[in-house]
């Protein structure tokens, strides 16, 4: 049963791909006290602040109940602020702190530095990594 093999399998080679990848960005997002999860929270909000919840989920692609979680986390870490909407006390609002804004600085070569690490593969192969990824991400989702 071929179809059963490991080597066959793309979904096997997305999943390694990504603990290897969440394993590269670990001492970097150490030195930030941050996980990978709540990096990805940030560079959402970096893009667009003063969101609600649901902004965040939908960009980010996390769970709900794990990303209450991260929210919480970011909060009590000061990166974030999270208060109720004024027109409905169930919506949340997201905003950074001026902590939150500075990690961005602080983060700013996070990217090209993990880029480094991957010495095999070129600009172009990795925008079309990127490009195919997508197509598989939107025809999943």
């Amino acid at each position: 049963m071929q179809q059963l093999k490991l080597s066959n399998q793309l979904c096997h080679r997305y999943y390694v791909a990504s603990n290897a990848i969440t394993r590269a960005y670990r001492p970097f997002l150490d030195k930030l006290d941050i996980t990978y999860p709540q990096y990805l929270v940030l560079m959402a909000l970096w893009e667009k602040d003063n969101v609600d919840v649901k902004y965040v989920k939908e960009k980010t692609h996390i769970d709900g109940g794990a990303l209450s979680l991260i929210l919480k986390k970011l909060d009590t870490k000061m990166l974030l602020q999270l208060r109720a909407s004024d027109k409905d006390k169930r919506i949340k609002f997201i905003k950074l702190t001026e902590a939150g804004w500075q990690m961005q600085k602080d983060a700013s070569s996070i990217p090209e530095q993990l880029m480094c690490q991957v010495t095999d593969i070129t600009r172009d192969e990795a925008e079309l990594l990127k490009t195919l990824t997508d197509k598989v991400i939107a025809n999943l989702i």
